[in-house]
């Protein structure tokens, strides 16, 4: 389900082993989903994200990460949390201010999105894997 005009929207594939483990799919707007499983004796969260690209107003930018905030921090400390999409920013390669979130092995220069993205997953103590390690 995207916009009428067909530029925004997510949507999830799940492996036919793992669909007796769904629990719910909830979607929350054009640009967030939760999908909830469970994993053996844990409720999983995958949030599945489309942030507004660097073209976009900030409102509408602000109205995503407020709404996904909010998402996230309603999970209760026992269940596991898994955030994935794409968030359309640059973190670039520093991890200065960020350690334990960001691995530093980013690229590109920081740009206000990327700024964004890093006060999300800090403020959550989430960790943006995909920098633990350097890309190919």
């Amino acid at each position: 389900m995207g916009s009428k005009a067909k530029t925004d929207g997510v949507g999830i594939f799940v492996a036919e082993k793992w669909v007796d483990s769904v629990v719910s799919v909830e979607r929350h707007s054009e640009r967030a989903l939760v999908l909830k499983m469970v994993l053996g004796h844990c409720l999983l969260n995958v949030f599945m994200a489309y942030a507004p690209h660097s073209g976009k107003p900030d409102e509408e930018k602000d109205k995503f990460w407020n709404e996904v905030f909010h998402l996230v921090s309603c999970i209760l400390k026992n269940e596991m949390v898994v955030f994935a999409g794409d968030m359309n920013g640059h973190v670039r390669s520093s991890n200065v201010g960020y350690d334990g979130t960001y691995g530093g092995f980013g690229y590109g220069s920081r740009n206000t999105d990327g700024s964004r993205i890093l006060e999300f997953a800090d403020g959550l103590n989430l960790v943006i894997h995909n920098t633990l390690f350097t890309k190919q």
